[in-house]
């Protein structure tokens, strides 16, 4: 009896054949597109870098700190998911594992999605629509365009966490919630708000007291001695919030003493066109009477409106993705109580592809990801000139392609910069990178050359590469 049930707990989460086609295809394409903007020089030190020096490091026993903002890899929002994923870097240190994981992550989504649909009592086709319609969010396509963020493997597991607590399966319901826990520190606040929702109207108290206690012990632990360990700046970004407060118990408790303020920040036109772009998308099912699970984005929803960061206002960064799996469960409530403006699976597609079309980052291929294509083969020969792991200092683009080593660093302003720390100079003056100019570049380059220590080993297209053979201080 005991194996049986087993085998149809499985046989209930095992991929129809359109699905599974589905999630290939999806997984290679998000694949393929962030390994092909990564081989075109547009993946970035933040945060693609700050993520695979610390993973190298890790894989190979050394302390896992990002040389390029100083800080371990757990004062970066607690992330202690970094941990496991270390271990593929100790099979084979390459940072396309990074773009494999993201990948798969995103495109395993569809799977929860088509069972929440399906657990609902939406028919098949319907049901189908609904991952299509995820896979089409255009948040999906951007993030993997991105760099890394490890948030993309909570995603599937928030989505699988509420399938897990409809069905009472406490224990796997318990493991998602840990993993979706060891992503990022303000995932907390998103599963302590699915605590309070699971249990006031999902009326699943087991799973929802769980998912609020684990919540706010955790959001604790993170901010109020993990990080203060780590990091000493403490909370990353808490000065986005400054005009509330210095810290998290004094803006929460001016988020209820300073309604004004609280006004003044959210009743903007940035967020109005925020909310435009983030609802648009799932408009065709997004009905009042059903809006119930988006309590538990509450807290994200509140931090993006509330930030200066305009980051965090756009469906392009991480931000908005605690948000979509509360935003699918309204869709496929409304899908099930015949209260949807769209009901047809063909017009939920189109309406998901239109959005795509629109709002996704796709054209960036045609367009931005080509701007370098003048100094491609001239960038390459430089990072194959860099045959050992001493420090480098290189643009914030080529950092993800040499972060392989103890230090590295962006090319910044010339004044603040000692070129004697470092061993490997690249400069590139006809694209300096984001935190650079050609000016600041030039100065470099001539600092150099009037340096004795240092020998120009590589030159072609703007592009230098300096090598210090004095040793370093």
């Amino acid at each position: 009896m005991g194996d049986l049930t087993v085998k149809n707990r499985l046989k209930t989460f095992v991929p129809s054949r359109s699905l599974l086609w589905m999630l290939v295809i999806s997984a290679v394409i998000f694949f393929a597109s962030s390994t092909l903007r990564h081989g075109l020089f547009h993946s970035n030190a933040w945060d693609l870098g700050i993520f695979d020096q610390p993973l190298y490091l890790l894989s190979r026993g050394l302390p896992p700190i990002s040389s390029i903002i100083g800080v371990h890899i757990l004062g970066d929002h607690a992330a202690w998911i970094f941990y496991p994923l270390a271990g593929l870097y100790w099979i084979y240190p390459d940072v396309h594992w990074l773009f494999a994981v993201q990948a798969i992550a995103l495109a395993l989504g569809v799977l929860p999605t088509y069972h929440l649909a399906k657990q609902s009592g939406l028919p098949e086709k319907q049901a189908l629509a609904i991952a299509v319609a995820y896979l089409l969010y255009p948040l999906i396509f951007n993030l993997n365009l991105f760099d890394f963020h490890p948030e993309v493997i909570a995603l599937p597991l928030m989505l699988t966490a509420v399938w897990l607590a409809r069905a009472d399966r406490i224990v796997e319901f318990v493991i998602c919630i840990v993993v979706v826990l060891g992503c990022r520190d303000a995932l907390a606040l998103t599963v302590a708000a699915m605590g309070v929702w699971l249990v006031v109207f999902e009326k699943k108290r087991v799973c929802g007291a769980i998912a609020l206690v684990a919540g706010l012990v955790w959001f604790y632990l993170a901010t109020q001695v993990i990080l203060p360990h780590f990091q000493p700046a403490g909370v990353l970004g808490l000065s986005l919030y400054a005009e509330l407060g210095n810290s998290i118990p004094e803006i929460a408790l001016n988020l209820v003493l300073k309604p004004d303020v609280v006004l003044r920040r959210v009743l903007t036109f940035p967020n109005l066109g925020y909310l435009v772009i983030l609802f648009i998308p799932l408009a065709w099912g997004l009905t009042p009477r059903h809006f119930a699970p988006m309590v538990a984005t509450i807290p994200q929803l509140a931090m993006n409106l509330l930030s200066e960061k305009e980051v965090q206002k756009n469906l392009v960064h991480q931000y908005s993705l605690p948000i979509l799996p509360f935003m699918l469960l309204v869709v496929i409530a409304s899908l099930a109580a015949g209260n949807a403006w769209i009901q047809r699976p063909q017009r939920i597609i189109l309406w998901s592809l239109v959005a795509f079309t629109v709002l996704g980052q796709w054209h960036l291929f045609g367009t931005r990801y080509l701007s370098k294509l003048s100094t491609w083969q001239a960038t390459r020969s430089a990072i194959a000139h860099v045959t050992t792991q001493d420090s480098v200092l290189a643009p914030a683009a080529l950092v993800p392609h040499l972060s392989h080593r103890s230090r590295i660093n962006v090319v910044r302003n010339a004044e603040s910069v000692q070129l004697e720390n470092y061993h490997y100079l690249i400069l590139n003056q006809r694209h300096p990178g984001g935190l650079s100019t050609p000016k600041i570049v030039l100065e470099l380059v001539n600092q150099a050359r009037k340096s004795p220590c240092f020998q120009l080993s590589f030159q072609q297209d703007d592009v230098f590469l300096f090598q210090n053979t004095c040793g370093m201080k």
